[in-house]
């Protein structure tokens, strides 16, 4: 059917949301129950409604009356109430309350879903959408229809130019500190596409995903061996005459089995009409006419129940899930052939400084040094899934790293910058940003990588990373990766890590954190290279990862437990 009104139900923490949407306006109403929101509903101009309510419909068929219908099951009803999944337009509801502040998450679920299938309705789709839907939940195969009916909402809005800001007074930040407000600051930036579940590995789900069907789809055998009926057998020696032909996967016995007789069944052949139970091979003899095995053999033994794995509608994949090749295993196996995913983030990355010279390519003078910063952060953001840009290198020529920057804006979703990050004479890139009133220099309690300059440029976010590649590389893993992961759809990320014993001493002051190349040797425990200074870069090559001291006061000696950040567990 189409419809003359969509009406959606969302359920918050305090009662529910209830989005009305008709030709030219959506109305928003807080409920307490479904009987308010049914009465609300009626009380808005009548016509053909469908229904939309995040949980059982048939629990809406009293509060409804009888003129409602479910789907699925009926098609067309005066009332037609179906199971939906906010989830499914995410990204597009929190775009929407980023730009409408004071709307909540429930409200803006709902306000979405409305309009969305409105829009189809009134293109006359809205019936295939409803006969061609495999899951129980209503777009589930079809949210990327559903999306383009939001056309203004497929790209997530830019952030704000004050995002960054510090509190007035906060000068020093401890690092645990810096992490939560960089990540109360940022939003998802990447836009969202479709893509075929074979070619989706590394990208990062835009919507949840549902089972279209379940997993196995029919209750199937578990082992080589004979299945029958478990009604008919009992304790101690048991003999079953055996039907001709067998069952295996793919080549279903397509017979009923009588009762008191076994089929030869192999390891995935659906379960034959008057089949629940099979018996191993090696526990039976058999002489092609007939099966012998000890009993008693357990109810509905050796078998598989349809949907034991993953039920038809159940969640499958969260959206945020950065897909893997386990996680394409299961959405092949549920029959998904394409996901909505996020388009991958674009990362810029721009070195700064006269003494750089862009590439080994060219010769150095004494005075320079080549360019280690670029190669490494673009195959960091390569490594971590995103679409590298390079932005090449550019000399401490102020109108030239303008044009730069503005490059980045249009080819980048989000900018890395080395070099110029702090507040000397000569770096222009903190200066720039300063004079456009956007920049925040965050002096985090950090060794090494102090100075870390954030800043938005056209509405694309500015990390200005410190020259030195050690603590670029340290500011990249601890700062840029998490907020890159977030920005890009999926979660906020923490290093993964594990406790070891030292091998080597240290005393440490209170104040600031530090990060010390490290790798572990024979025997576990964790040596670091042999200088702290952020000028060897050799460290980083030696290093397999990182040994993090906490804020306070410590006294390293050998055996003493230290935290050890594998690369690895950065994801490089």
């Amino acid at each position: 059917m189409n419809c003359d009104r969509v009406a959606i139900v969302t359920r918050a923490e305090d009662g529910l949301w209830l989005a009305i949407a008709t030709s030219g306006s959506v109305t928003a109403h807080r409920c307490t129950d479904p009987t308010e929101a049914v009465r609300i509903l009626s009380e808005a101009p009548a016509g053909a409604t469908l229904l939309g309510v995040d949980d059982a419909p048939e629990a809406w068929r009293e509060p409804c009356g009888p003129e409602a219908a479910t789907w699925p099951g009926a098609t067309s009803a005066p009332l037609l109430v179906a199971r939906i999944d906010p989830a499914l337009l995410a990204a597009e509801a929190h775009a929407f309350s980023e730009a409408h502040p004071g709307t909540t998450p429930a409200e803006a679920h709902a306000r979405q879903m409305a309009m969305a299938l409105l829009a189809l309705s009134e293109e006359g789709a809205l019936p295939d959408l409803l006969a061609a839907t495999s899951a129980p939940v209503l777009g589930a195969d079809h949210a990327l229809d559903l999306r383009r009916a939001l056309p203004a909402t497929l790209e997530p809005p830019r952030l704000r130019d004050d995002c960054f800001a510090m509190p007035q007074g906060v000068d020093w930040v401890p690092v645990d500190e810096a992490l939560s407000r960089l990540r109360q600051a940022l939003i998802p930036v990447a836009g969202i596409e479709t893509c075929a579940t074979a070619d989706a590995g590394g990208r990062i789900l835009a919507e949840p995903c549902r089972a279209r069907r379940s997993n196995p789809p029919s209750p199937n055998s578990a082992v080589d061996g004979y299945g029958f009926a478990h009604a008919a057998t009992g304790a101690g020696p048991q003999r079953l005459p055996l039907v001709d032909g067998r069952a295996a996967a793919g080549q279903p016995y397509g017979q009923p089995v009588p009762e008191g007789a076994a089929i030869r069944i192999l390891t995935g052949a659906i379960l034959p009409e008057g089949v629940d139970t099979v018996v191993l091979e090696e526990d039976t003899a058999s002489d092609g006419a007939s099966v012998v095995f000890d009993g008693p053999v357990k109810p509905r033994a050796n078998t598989r129940k349809a949907g034991e794995d993953v039920a038809e509608g159940d969640m499958a994949l969260q959206a945020g899930q950065r897909l893997r090749a386990p996680d394409l295993a299961l959405l092949s196996a549920l029959g998904i052939a394409e996901v909505a995913v996020h388009r991958r983030l674009r990362v810029g990355v721009l070195s700064t400084g006269d003494e750089i010279v862009p590439s080994p390519d060219l010769p150095a003078q004494p005075h320079q040094i080549w360019d280690a910063n670029r190669p490494m952060l673009l195959r960091l953001a390569e490594g971590w899934g995103y679409a590298p840009v390079d932005l090449g290198h550019v000399g401490d020529d102020p109108r030239e790293i303008e044009r730069r920057l503005n490059d980045g804006a249009e080819l980048a979703d989000v900018i890395l910058t080395s070099g110029g990050a702090s507040a000397g004479d000569e770096d222009h890139v903190s200066a720039l940003l300063s004079s456009r009133g956007t920049l925040s220099s965050w002096r985090i309690a950090l060794k090494p990588g102090r100075p870390l300059a954030l800043a938005t440029w056209q509405g694309a976010p500015v990390f200005g990373l410190p020259g030195n590649p050690v603590a670029a590389l340290v500011c990249a893993l601890i700062f840029a990766r998490p907020a890159l992961s977030l920005m890009a759809g999926a979660s906020w990320v923490e290093p993964m890590g594990f406790d070891v014993p030292a091998a080597f001493s240290k005393s440490k002051k209170p104040g600031r954190r530090e990060y010390l190349r490290a790798r572990l040797n024979a025997s576990g425990a964790a040596e670091v290279f042999a200088s702290e200074g952020s000028g060897r870069i050799s460290g980083l090559s030696w290093a397999t990862g990182l040994v993090e001291l906490s804020d306070g006061p410590i006294t390293v000696e050998p055996g003493t437990p230290v935290r050890f950040l594998p690369y690895a567990g950065f994801g490089i």
